[in-house]
């Protein structure tokens, strides 16, 4: 069978990973390429990106080398970065950025889409089975896969609102954050956040999407595709508002305001407290 480049055959990645891989990093170039606005700074890459101390430049610049790490892991290479913890990270990616000298928007957008591309290619090769060596564990080929359209739609979304573009998500993508998102929870978990607790969560995404389940028992954190017979607290969630709160974008009470997320069952309570379970790595 012939393949196109980057093109990934059933059964490396699950259907719709590839294409919402490259159309994610095709969007976040389309942003960086985006004019300038009459009225708006011409340095966009000295622009503050909010929630954040990076500037459009930095946050670009990040990309692509995240980009370049990912493709990297998806060739069978080790590439030590940080311990896995969200502090260990931080400070990989700030030595990262400074030794890397680039951050015009123009030539980091295209870094960015080549090396989503490069990723595909190699993660071709890979057995769908075997196990690949990422800063936040161990990961099937499928679930590195999801990891990188996480992270780029996690900064795609802050470099969108610095820039003032609409952003790239939407309940599709992010439905294939989850098993990304799954088996990184227990790892990220805030361990002053969970001690002491014993509850159990499913959440569900509104319109009939993915459903997981999350048990907390005095402080060790356990995930599962499905969730609990009997949850402590049921959390429906719009998809965005779920990937946006579980990397640290928005503030829950906002989104319980506006409808965006509710919570019920034997201790409904439990809802507002679940995001702050977790540190964004």
């Amino acid at each position: 069978m012939t393949r196109r480049t980057g093109e990934v055959l059933p059964g490396v990645l699950p259907a719709g990973l590839a294409e919402a891989i490259r159309g994610t990093a095709g969007d976040i170039a389309a942003v960086l390429r985006t004019p300038v606005p009459a009225g708006r700074p011409a340095d966009t890459a000295g622009l503050p990106v909010p929630r954040s101390t990076w500037t459009v430049g930095e946050a670009a610049a990040h990309l692509a080398q995240a980009n370049a790490l990912m493709a990297d892991l998806a060739a069978g290479h080790e590439r030590p970065y940080g311990d896995g913890t969200p502090g260990s990270l931080a400070e990989a990616n700030e030595h990262a950025l400074a030794g890397f000298g680039e951050r015009e928007p123009g030539p980091l957008a295209e870094m960015i889409t080549a090396q989503a591309d490069a990723f595909l290619t190699a993660v071709d090769e890979r057995d769908p089975a075997g196990l690949l060596s990422t800063p936040l564990g161990r990961m099937t080929p499928a679930v590195l896969g999801s990891y990188l359209l996480t992270h780029m739609l996690g900064h795609g979304y802050d470099l969108a609102l610095a820039l003032n573009r609409p952003h790239m998500l939407d309940a599709r993508r992010v439905a294939l954050t989850l098993p990304f998102m799954v088996q990184a929870m227990p790892r990220v978990a805030d361990p002053a956040a969970v001690a002491g607790l014993t509850a159990s969560y499913a959440v569900r995404f509104r319109g009939g999407g993915p459903r997981f389940g999350v048990t907390v028992t005095d402080g060790t954190v356990r995930t599962d595709h499905e969730p609990p017979s009997r949850p402590d607290c049921t959390i429906l969630t719009e998809p965005v508002a779920f990937l946006l709160l579980g990397l640290g974008r928005i503030d829950p009470w906002p989104v319980i305001a506006r409808g965006a997320a509710l919570g019920w069952g034997r201790k409904p309570w439990l809802a507002p407290r679940f995001p702050r379970l977790f540190r964004a790595p």
